[in-house]
């Protein structure tokens, strides 16, 4: 049986103009990012695009670094969703190995399809792009080593190890463009494969 995996959520306690104009920007946002690709989206042309003000975009956003982590946000939720409740081996039901195999792979793919979201919601005010932690990828991990039982001293630090491995930022400063985007993705999934069957198998 699986044990429970937090979702990534709405926010809380959200009014619904301010929810209303959440939608209204990201869907503007991915307009923007459609037509002129993520480094030329800025606060201001969100604002203008969306016919909202500038205040409410930042108070909404924060920064420019906050429209990208907004809709990194979007689309993890989508995953999120496919772990809790999609088909097996990401989904519940395949045995515990193949699901965190299946996790891994799932992450790398995501990435490398959003990268160009992921690096644009780097926060260039940090000094190093280390990015935002993922608790619930780190969390997911845990459970599933928890019903693996690995001979390890630790599964919490093996837990933070492995979700590590798929730190988005990290892999996101791979220096990889045209036809290398594939073969590299498709060798990190590999990679993934690799450790997880030689700590957990």
């Amino acid at each position: 049986m699986d044990g429970p995996t937090l979702a990534v959520g709405k926010p809380r306690g959200e009014r619904a103009d301010a929810a209303r104009n959440r939608i209204l920007l990201l869907d503007t946002a991915r307009e923007l990012m459609a037509e002129q690709g993520a480094d030329k989206v800025t606060m201001d042309g969100l604002a203008a695009r969306a016919g909202l003000g500038k205040g409410t975009v930042f108070r909404r956003f924060g920064s420019r670094a906050g429209i990208f982590q907004a809709l990194l946000d979007d689309e993890e939720r989508a995953l999120q969703q496919e772990i809790l409740s999609g088909k097996p081996p990401l989904g519940p039901g395949a045995p515990p190995l193949e699901r965190l195999v299946a996790y891994g792979r799932a992450r790398v793919e995501f990435l490398f399809e959003h990268r160009e979201i992921a690096r644009a919601s780097l926060d260039g005010g940090q000094p190093i792009p280390a990015g935002n932690e993922l608790p619930v990828s780190r969390l997911h991990i845990r459970m599933l080593l928890g019903l693996l039982k690995p001979a390890v001293a630790d599964l919490d630090v093996l837990a933070v190890q492995l979700a590590a491995a798929l730190d988005g930022p990290l892999l996101l400063m791979l220096p990889v463009t045209g036809a290398d985007v594939t073969r590299t993705r498709d060798q990190l999934a590999r990679g993934w494969t690799e450790l997880v069957e030689r700590v957990c198998g």
